[in-house]
């Protein structure tokens, strides 16, 4: 069974202040553990947007010698 309760983040707050401090501490541990994943798969796409590519020489070069290997193993 689910509840879903719909509260301000003012009330949230005042909430979390009263926790007490092993409550306080899982609750920061599990925010900053989603941070974390939030961060690492920012990091990730970053990373893959500017990393480098081929040129169209490049991709060309890379086709050449894709077909000559081919023939090669074909004969």
């Amino acid at each position: 069974m689910q509840l879903q309760v719909d509260i301000g983040f003012d009330q949230l707050v005042q909430l979390a202040k009263k926790l007490p401090g092993n409550q306080w501490a899982k609750l920061k541990q599990e925010v900053d553990k989603q941070h974390a994943t939030d961060r690492s798969v920012s990091e990730l796409e970053c990373f893959l947007l500017n990393a480098p590519t081929f040129s169209k020489k490049q991709l060309d070069e890379v086709a050449k010698t894709r077909k000559a290997i081919n023939q090669w193993r074909t004969k």
